[in-house]
């Protein structure tokens, strides 16, 4: 009963420890956060909801009107005809839609390039401090939390465009007013309830993988079958995290059909909402795969009709090839002897300092997982090797030196 509350335990766990290191290494971590936020900048969706923004913020506006009505006085003036200088006062809407076009393409042409990327990339992380705030409740930057919407400050954005419509010659640009420059990034009426939830991850800290790795370890050993407890074990774990991550598809499905008006683009919000989670998908991705691979091979050593003859397979793989060494001249001596002996400690050893690596593996993935699954078959098919040399060493005994002949 103990044992199967503590497997129970852990794989309930399992994906609350991932969700503590994305909460550690991504959200609270500078650096990280930084550099899953710059591939951003070159997104698409992101461009587009930037540029919007810009334009809207930077708002040339000349009067159409105005300009041409002096221009066509003037010309008056100097003894156009009337009708002529009508035309003229014509042509205001399309002195305005020059002005706005040109506008849009400095904007466009702004967000594609690189200094629109260091813009994004500086803002993010002078904002760090105040994405904190969005997960702890505490910090300010220029990312702004209130009432549930965050915000970033594109100010740096919008005066650099400005900047650029001044010295094409359009002087309007000097005076345009400061206005609202904030361009909203997520908005929940949940957020209050986010950030006690990250709050509690926060004070858990690293301590929880550690607590949950103890929680099925002990359930494994208290455990009669401990086999087959290892292996319900890791596959419960690989099922509470699938249970997660299909969570947040349906998540962000519900987040983006029911998007607020304040969230000015539904791509760019499925943009941020895909980056930030990116760590926290491979985490669980990760975990579901290694669950299988444990449970695979707590299979694989049981007495299962196909684990038996995996095994015999194996042996005899390396008993022929044992044989064929033998057969020209090759013999690892007492290396052969020592590794059949020993056979079983080594192979532990192996298994225990694979782990170590993956335990070391700062932030792995399902190829670290592939990887080093591959490596310790390697380590096996080597060890097995040993041994069925040894086995045949010790059935035919150590290899004779020829005897020298006696002279005549």
């Amino acid at each position: 009963m103990a044992s199967a509350v503590l497997i129970v335990l852990a794989c309930i766990l399992v994906p609350v420890s991932v969700l503590t290191v994305w909460v550690h290494d991504i959200a609270l971590d500078t650096d990280r956060y930084v550099a899953t936020m710059k591939p951003l900048a070159s997104d698409p969706a992101i461009e587009a909801a930037a540029h919007d923004r810009i334009v809207k913020a930077v708002d040339v506006r000349a009067d159409g009107k105005q300009v041409t009505a002096e221009i066509a006085a003037w010309l008056q003036s100097q003894g156009l005809p009337p009708r002529a200088a009508k035309a003229v006062k014509g042509l205001a809407p399309q002195l305005d839609t020059a002005v706005n076009s040109a506008a849009d393409k400095v904007a466009t042409r702004f967000v594609e390039s690189d200094r629109f990327e260091k813009v994004w990339v500086t803002a993010n992380r002078a904002a760090h401090t105040a994405v904190v705030h969005a997960l702890t409740g505490e910090g300010r930057g220029a990312v702004g939390v209130s009432e549930g919407t965050v915000t970033l400050d594109v100010g740096a954005a919008v005066e650099k465009v400005k900047q650029e419509l001044v010295d094409a010659g359009l002087e309007p640009a000097e005076k345009i007013p400061d206005v609202d420059k904030q361009m909203v990034l997520f908005q929940s009426d949940k957020l209050e309830k986010i950030q006690g939830a990250a709050h509690a991850l926060d004070v858990i800290g690293n301590w929880l993988p550690v607590i949950t790795v103890v929680l099925a370890a002990g359930g494994v050993f208290l455990a009669h079958r401990r086999r087959r407890a290892l292996a319900k074990t890791a596959l419960g774990a690989a099922f509470t995290c699938l249970v997660v991550a299909i969570g947040l598809v349906i998540a962000r499905r519900y987040y983006l059909d029911h998007l607020p008006p304040q969230v000015q683009s539904e791509a760019a919000a499925a943009a941020v909402f895909d980056h930030l989670l990116h760590f926290l998908r491979i985490a669980l991705r990760t975990a579901i795969v290694l669950g299988v691979v444990i449970a695979l091979g707590a299979y694989f050593i049981g007495p299962g009709r196909l684990a038996r003859a995996t095994r015999s397979t194996a042996e005899r793989g390396a008993d022929s090839a044992a044989g064929w060494w033998d057969g020209h001249g090759i013999n690892t001596g007492p290396v052969g002897t020592w590794t059949e002996t020993h056979r079983k400690w080594l192979t532990l050893g192996a298994l225990l300092l694979i782990a170590l690596l993956f335990a070391l593996w700062n932030h792995p993935t399902v190829l670290t997982v592939l990887l080093l699954v591959l490596i310790f078959l390697a380590v096996l098919a080597v060890i097995a090797l040993l041994a069925a040399d040894g086995r045949r060493t010790r059935k035919t005994g150590p290899p004779q030196s020829p005897t020298p002949t006696e002279p005549r």
